[in-house]
């Protein structure tokens, strides 16, 4: 069995509210990203592997509100650039990577 775990020293576990949140439960919460200004999902614990259901939830909850935010259809970028421990994803629009230009007013 897995153990969920979080980190003291991880800013993804630490979640702290930097930009808009549109979603958060259980398993996940997504904020606008503060680089890229794209919707993106981090899960609640720490690790780079969530087990398969856990990433079909987030990859879900992800595609709903990239649906609300972004005025082209996306696609999920999980290459974790920035923080490579911890995993997270980003519903970047289709023929581009930031969400300037993209995003609904």
């Amino acid at each position: 069995m897995t153990e969920f775990v979080r980190v003291d020293d991880c800013d993804l576990c630490e979640a702290a509210r930097i930009t808009p949140w549109f979603h958060e439960d259980d398993l996940c919460w997504i904020a606008e990203c503060e680089i890229c200004a794209t919707p993106m999902v981090v899960w609640r614990f720490h690790g780079k592997v969530p087990p398969p259901e856990h990433l079909e939830h987030m990859h879900t909850e992800l595609a709903k509100v990239a649906k609300d935010r972004l005025t082209v259809e996306h696609y999920v970028d999980d290459n974790m650039r920035q923080i490579p421990d911890h995993y997270h994803a980003h519903a970047r629009p289709k023929g581009g990577f930031f969400g300037h230009g993209y995003l609904k007013q």
